[in-house]
């Protein structure tokens, strides 16, 4: 069966009007959102390798998308997620396979090295090679902290575009890549704003984390929207309109 195709914007997401939206879309039932999103991640985290978080994300952005619609919303929509178990699934290994498989050898070749260094010195240690160990793998953490950070951009979409468009897991990671990479740097900056929020939020014990989560998701969906449009919507978008684009 072939996949409709679904066109999205380039160059569409504002990452500052984003986060404003996201805060108006979880602002009136905001501690629904915070206790949702907390639940989501204690399970989640709680699960061996993670396997209901994938559920639990759709869950979220499921509640996210029926606010926008202006749906009623309760905690029970959390659990609609895993209606989407397996393509979620499916989506969530995508996810974590390239990273499992950049860190692993980045870390067995550093601890090697290290090791080899050592013996090779024996008697007679050169500080000097170790340093240069040590600096040749922070550059090539530096390189690997940017494979991250491009892999997890692209799968900015995933979630929402399963449970939107009724996407296969497969389906929604290739056009979640696809999206992403045409709006790349405003989503980066959108998730460098949000992840600044987090880490405020770390400062005070972890728990203001946990607030900041319900905006960043709120975040996410609209920049969703503002690259894919909502599928029936019931009113027309608040968002600002994407900005020109200059070829």
């Amino acid at each position: 069966m072939t996949t409709p195709e679904i066109p999205y914007n380039r160059k569409a997401v504002d990452p500052v009007e984003c986060i404003k939206a996201g805060w108006e879309l979880v602002k009136p039932q905001y501690w629904l959102f915070v206790g949702m999103t907390f639940v989501a991640f204690f399970i989640g985290s709680a699960a061996s390798f993670g396997i209901l978080m994938g559920p639990l994300m759709c869950g979220i952005y499921l509640t996210c998308f029926a606010r926008r619609r202006r749906e009623p919303i309760e905690f029970g929509l959390l659990w609609k997620g895993f209606d989407f178990f397996v393509p979620s699934l499916v989506a969530m290994m995508l996810h974590a396979l390239p990273i499992v498989a950049i860190l692993i050898p980045t870390y067995v070749l550093f601890y090697a090295s290290m090791i080899l260094a050592l013996l090779a010195q024996g008697d007679n240690p050169n500080p000097l090679a170790l340093l240069g160990v040590l600096g040749t793998f922070s550059i090539i953490i530096v390189v690997v902290v940017i494979l991250i950070i491009i892999v997890s951009v692209g799968f900015t979409f995933a979630y929402p575009l399963i449970v939107d468009r009724r996407l296969s897991g497969w389906d929604a990671v290739k056009l979640s890549f696809k999206a992403a990479m045409a709006n790349f740097w405003r989503l980066l900056a959108m998730g460098l704003l949000t992840g600044l929020m987090a880490m405020v939020g770390m400062m005070f014990c972890y728990v203001g984390m946990y607030l900041v989560f319900p905006i960043s998701y709120g975040a996410i969906a609209s920049a969703y929207e503002q690259v894919f449009g909502l599928a029936h919507a019931r009113e027309a978008s608040n968002l600002p309109p994407p900005p020109p684009t200059f070829e």
